[in-house]
């Protein structure tokens, strides 16, 4: 029977550490952003930070302004060792459903890396299958600052994209919204229809779809 204890040291998560070295080697941090709109595909990044060009100002991209996380998503990219921002697309959203489609979002964007991290921290409490040891860390996008640089990419592109979006339809204000089941949104979807950014599997969409 395998015994319960283990000689090797655990892992213990520091707060807002860089923590792009475990003593074992690269540590990438991972988040999404996009689950929950109707529209648009969920996006992902992967960010290996360096901790000999530090960063200030790393946080939860949702508790920063967006003039902040615009300056920190140019600033993460020039500085960080590596890091990359993956998608999953409207079609493989309806097709797998959300959860799995974010997941596949992260594992594209830990492949994506330059540099093979040996340790992968992502935010919440559900994993991507990947080839590298993984950790699940509830509101690591508050605790870890890889993963904080990681919501930031995610979050800034995805919003960008709402931006392309509503270039594309502003009947719907995607870019007040962005693809959020507000009252505006579910109004234009009952004006205007159904659009191909719309996730068909999402119930407001699909009940719009069966009563038209």
């Amino acid at each position: 029977m395998r015994s319960r204890k283990s000689c090797k040291p655990e892992l213990r998560v520091p707060e807002q550490l860089g923590l792009s070295w475990d003593g074992l080697g690269l540590v990438a941090g991972v988040d999404e952003a996009g689950r929950g709109p109707l529209a648009g595909p969920v996006l992902a990044a992967a960010v290996i930070l360096d901790d000999t060009n530090p960063i200030a100002g790393l946080a939860d991209s949702k508790a920063l302004t967006e003039k902040k996380r615009e300056r920190l998503f140019d600033e993460i990219r020039a500085k960080a060792l590596c890091c990359c921002i993956a998608e999953a697309s409207v079609e493989e959203i309806d097709r797998l459903n959300i959860l799995q489609a974010t997941l596949l979002a992260m594992k594209r964007a830990v492949e994506g890396l330059r540099l093979k991290p040996a340790k992968v921290l992502v935010d919440g409490n559900r994993l991507p299958v990947l080839k590298i040891p993984a950790e699940a860390i509830v509101k690591g996008d508050a605790k870890v600052q890889a993963i904080s640089a990681a919501s930031i990419l995610a979050k800034v592109a995805r919003d960008r994209q709402c931006l392309a979006m509503h270039d594309s339809h502003p009947e719907y204000g995607f870019a007040g919204h962005k693809g959020y089941p507000t009252a505006e949104h579910l109004a234009a979807l009952r004006a205007h229809g159904v659009t191909a950014w719309h996730r068909r599997s999402f119930g407001p969409v699909r009940d719009i779809l069966e009563n038209a």
